[in-house]
């Protein structure tokens, strides 16, 4: 079975999708299939990139062997190099851009929405913004670059659908966010390790988001990225909707406790009249017995997995003793649904790999 299966099916058990793949998935696995899209190796992208120079009558040969004899960069670096190279408007982008104490761009410049430019061109210009903007938390001008190109355009597809997933998570995009991470885990060929543990994680924290919009840990979401956008003095009308959402929903969880309270479902001093609202039905607001932090919400079935912990145990991964290292993997994976296994199992191997530890 691939990663696509395993995720799609927990996100059905979890209630985040309607389907196994969304329709637009569907529409589109004949073209690509499993493991199809794989990264530029350096040769296949220095020759685009110079090809693309000379067509605009840039091309350099001594500036442009500087930037590929760089091996310390990237293959998409070296490819924005390039690029700054033909380009003065996309040279200024891009320094900007990388540039950690110069504020994230407030809009997708024109130059990455005109579909008249190089596809080349255009693709991974649009992608090492995004990446930039990602970085510097603006997310929503990140997901319109990389809305505006195709994967398959790009010499890095994996960096584009692990930037498109942070960007989707982080916006609370839940069935955009599990598609992306779909993609990266299933359709791209020899994705990072770090991408893949990344992914992973994600995955298992958009599982434990609660179904119900009125859900206090999705009004606090709601309220992280109110703050976030007024970090990056943006305070307009996406951030005003957002405040006004936050405001309805609390809105809604205040005349529900009570209206439970005037209903006799109040136990202890928390209401109007010395009660604690009761809970209805699956509700998930202020419950009698809170769920664990690894208990998989809105689906049937244990799933015990806790991406904090994960996270917790990659830190010191490297400095554990074997024993200790086959303990955790015992423990994570002890009461695993079978669905999840795969994941998780994964998961351990690239910690493995990236520590150049000796997996099972």
């Amino acid at each position: 079975m691939t990663i696509r299966v395993h995720l799609a099916a927990a996100a059905l058990c979890a209630g985040l999708v309607a389907s196994p793949l969304p329709a637009a998935e569907t529409a589109k696995k004949p073209a690509y299939g499993f493991s199809t899209l794989k990264a530029a190796d350096v040769a296949a992208a220095r020759a685009k990139a110079e090809a693309w120079l000379k067509s605009v009558g840039k091309f350099d040969q001594i500036a442009f062997d500087k930037v590929w004899n760089n091996e310390g960069r990237s293959v998409l670096d070296r490819v924005a190099d390039t690029i700054s190279l033909g380009n003065s408007e996309a040279a200024a982008l891009l320094e900007t851009a990388r540039k950690a104490d110069s504020p994230a761009a407030a809009q997708v410049p024109g130059l990455l929405k005109d579909a008249k430019q190089d596809v080349f061109f255009r693709a991974n210009l649009a992608l090492a913004f995004a990446k930039a903007n990602a970085t510097k938390k603006a997310y929503e001008e990140a997901l319109e670059a990389l809305n505006g190109v195709s994967p398959e355009q790009v010499v890095d597809p994996a960096t584009y659908f692990f930037f498109k997933a942070v960007s989707e998570h982080a916006t609370t995009k839940r069935d955009a966010a599990v598609a992306s991470i779909n993609r990266l885990l299933d359709d791209v060929a020899e994705t990072p390790d770090r991408y893949r543990m990344v992914a992973t994680l994600m995955f298992f924290d958009i599982v434990n988001w609660s179904p119900d919009p009125k859900d206090l840990t999705n009004i606090e979401r709601l309220m992280d990225n109110s703050g976030r956008r007024l970090d990056l003095a943006r305070p307009g009308e996406k951030t005003q909707d957002i405040q006004k959402k936050i405001v309805f929903r609390l809105d809604e969880v205040i005349k529900e406790m009570e209206n439970q309270c005037k209903g006799g479902q109040c136990n202890g001093g928390a209401c109007p009249n010395g009660g604690k609202p009761g809970n209805k039905p699956g509700s998930t607001i202020n419950p009698s017995n809170p769920a664990q932090d690894s208990m998989l919400m809105g689906g049937s079935g244990p799933g015990k997995v806790d991406e904090q912990k994960l996270r917790k145990y990659a830190e010191g991964w490297g400095n554990l003793p074997p024993g200790e290292r086959a303990k955790i993997v015992e423990e994570v994976t002890r009461d695993l649904p079978a669905k999840y296994k795969p994941m998780i199992d994964e998961y351990f191997k690239s910690l493995n790999r990236i520590h150049g530890l000796q997996s099972k």
